[in-house]
């Protein structure tokens, strides 16, 4: 594969129901394309995740997947209130989340660690009252 194939996506903030409909697309995307189920699966996982944080969080944002010969490259951006302390938000367990995201079954702490966990390679960025966004990479080899 010479050129790489670009997927942008709307990450709709105000509702749970059409959360994850990114991971969605890309995970078929990817599965046309041939990629082994594995690299398809970290990717829906991290992606999913990354879609989660930024309904329940930033009320939405954009998604940008570049998938190239060498790696899948994810681009998550909001404009929420950002992270303000981004150590504590990776620990395993730590949420900011409302009850009643909660009582929905979100706000579990895993969102930034699965992130991390199922890339190769993570960078959060994040201003408080500018939002964040956070880069991931899959590679493929």
């Amino acid at each position: 594969m010479n050129d790489a194939v670009v997927l942008h996506f709307d990450v709709d903030g105000e509702n749970f129901t059409s959360a994850g409909e990114a991971s969605v697309q890309v995970k078929k995307t990817l599965r046309q394309m041939g990629f082994p189920p594995e690299v398809i699966r970290r990717v829906s996982i991290a992606m999913y995740e990354g879609e989660i944080n930024m309904v329940i969080h930033a009320g939405g944002g954009k998604a940008d997947v570049t998938v190239d010969s060498d790696k899948i490259h994810i681009v998550l951006a909001d404009k929420g209130p950002g992270i303000a302390d981004i150590d504590l938000a990776m620990q395993e367990g730590y949420s900011t989340a409302k009850d009643n995201i909660r009582s929905l079954g979100f706000g579990a702490g895993m969102g930034l660690p699965n992130m991390k966990r199922y890339s190769d390679h993570m960078e959060v960025e994040s201003a408080l009252g500018k939002g964040t966004t956070i880069t991931m990479d899959i590679y493929l080899s």
